[in-house]
C-alpha cells in the first residue's frame, strides 16, 4: 500500500438508498449514507466506493476523489451475479464491503458487515408474500451468518438475531436509525391538509403502512369504546377522530373491511399515502401518535412523534419501550380494554402533563442521530479490518 492509498477502503451497496420513494430500509440506508459522507469528509486515510445497479440518484452524496460511484450489470440477480463477480475481480482494492441491508452476497471475496433491520419474517410469515419470505428466510440467514460482523437498528432486534441465529452478542453493534428535525408548518398549510382529508381536531393518529401485525383491528376496537364513552360526555363537534395514515400494504382486506363494519367508521379517516409535507402536518396537530404494534425492529412514527414533542401511545412489546422510553403511555397490544386505556389518557392529558411529556421526549430523542449511528458504522468497519489484519 502506497503513501498515498487510503488505510481504510471500503466497498459500499448504495442500492437499497438509490431509489425514489424511500420508505423503511431506504430511508435508512440513504439517511446512513449521507451521514456517512460528511464525517468521513475530512477523513484522508478512508475512500469509499458505493456500488450500484443504475445511475445514482441525484439527492445521494456528492461524489469526489475518496467518494466515488460504479454502476455495472447486469441489474438481474445483481446481488447473487453481478457484484460477488465485481468484488472477486476488485478484491486488492477494498478492505471490506457493507451492506445496509439485509442481502449481501452469497459469495464474496471481499470481508463483510451486513445489516438486518427485523426479524418480523420469521416471527409472522404468513403476513409476507410467500416469495418475500422464502427470500428474506433463505438471504438474511447466509448474510447474518458469514458477515464478519452485523449492524442492526435496536437492542431489541439485536437480542433477536443472538437468540434466532444463534449468533454472538460481540458480533452485533447497533446504528440506530433517526430522522431529521420537523421543519414546523405553517398554519395555513396545516389547515390545508386537514382539509383535504376531511380531519376535525382532536385526533389520534397512526402512521405507517396498513398491515396484520401493525394490530389496527384492535386499535379500531379500543377507538370505539373511547369514542362511545365520551359520548356521554361531550359535544358532538368535540368528540376525537381516528386518523390512519398511511399506504394499503399486503393482506390489508381484513383491516379495511373492519373499519367499514366499525359503528365508529365516521370518526376515522383513512388518508391512504400521504407525502412527507402532509405526514409533518398531520403530526403537527395531533393530540397523541399511536403505534399498538405486535412486532417492531425500530419504529420510526414514535420517534416522529417524540421529535415533534407529541405523546405516543405504544406497545410494550418490542423495540418501542426502547424508543419511546419514559415519554411513551404503555399498553398491552393483545388487549382491546388496554389500548383504550392509552387512548383514554392520551386524550385527557392537562397542559401540565403534556409539557411534561414535551420534556422527556425533548430529551429522549437525542440519543438517535444519524451522525453518531454512521460513527458507529466506521467504528464497526474499522475493528473489522484491523483484527484481519492481525490474523
Amino acid at each position: 500500500m502506497s503513501d498515498h492509498t487510503p488505510s481504510l477502503r471500503i466497498c459500499i451497496d448504495g442500492n437499497e438508498a438509490n431509489v425514489t420513494k424511500r420508505v423503511g430500509s431506504n430511508e435508512y440506508a440513504f439517511q446512513l449514507l449521507t451521514a456517512l459522507s460528511t464525517i468521513l469528509k475530512d477523513r484522508a486515510d478512508v475512500s469509499v466506493t458505493v456500488v450500484l445497479a443504475a445511475e445514482p440518484q441525484r439527492d445521494l452524496p456528492k461524489g469526489s476523489s475518496r467518494w466515488k460511484y460504479i454502476v455495472f450489470g447486469p441489474t438481474q440477480f445483481w446481488t447473487q451475479l453481478a457484484l460477488p463477480i465485481h468484488l472477486y475481480l476488485h478484491q486488492d482494492e477494498y478492505d471490506i464491503f457493507f451492506t445496509p441491508g439485509h442481502y449481501a452476497p452469497r459469495w464474496s471475496s471481499v470481508p463483510y458487515v451486513s445489516s438486518v433491520m427485523d426479524l418480523a419474517f420469521l416471527k409472522y410469515p404468513k403476513q409476507f408474500r410467500r416469495k418475500d419470505t422464502l427470500q428474506l428466510t433463505n438471504w438474511t440467514s447466509y448474510s447474518v451468518r458469514r458477515a464478519q460482523k452485523i449492524i442492526t437498528i435496536s437492542q431489541f432486534s439485536k437480542s433477536e438475531i443472538v437468540r434466532l441465529y444463534k449468533i454472538p452478542r460481540e458480533k452485533i453493534a447497533i446504528a440506530y436509525p433517526s430522522v431529521n428535525a420537523p421543519e414546523k408548518l405553517t398554519k395555513g398549510t396545516v389547515r390545508k391538509v386537514l382539509r383535504k382529508f376531511h380531519i376535525e381536531t382532536p385526533y389520534l393518529l397512526y402512521v405507517g403502512t396498513l398491515q396484520p401485525r401493525k394490530n389496527l383491528e384492535k386499535l379500531v376496537d379500543a377507538f370505539e369504546i373511547v369514542l362511545q364513552e365520551q359520548k356521554a360526555s361531550m359535544h358532538r363537534d368535540e368528540l376525537p377522530q381516528l386518523v390512519v395514515a398511511g399506504k394499503a400494504g399486503w393482506l390489508t382486506e381484513s383491516i379495511l373491511q373492519h373499519v367499514q363494519d366499525s359503528p365508529a367508521k365516521k370518526h376515522i379517516t383513512l388518508t391512504g399515502y400521504v407525502n412527507e409535507t402532509e405526514k409533518q402536518a398531520l403530526l403537527q396537530d395531533t393530540i397523541a401518535v399511536v403505534q399498538v404494534g405486535l412486532y417492531e425492529g425500530f419504529g420510526i412514527p414514535v420517534l416522529e412523534a417524540l421529535k415533534n414533542e407529541k405523546p405516543v401511545v405504544v406497545s410494550d412489546t418490542s423495540s418501542l419501550p426502547e424508543v419511546a422510553g419514559e415519554a411513551g403511555i404503555y399498553v398491552h397490544a393483545d388487549s382491546v380494554e388496554s389500548i383504550a386505556g392509552g387512548l383514554r389518557e392520551a386524550l385527557s392529558l392537562n397542559a401540565k402533563e403534556r409539557a411534561h411529556i414535551e420534556k422527556l421526549s425533548r430529551e429522549h430523542a437525542r440519543q438517535f442521530d444519524w451522525q453518531k449511528s454512521a460513527e458507529i458504522v466506521v467504528e464497526t468497519l474499522e475493528s473489522v479490518v484491523k483484527s484481519l489484519r492481525k490474523s
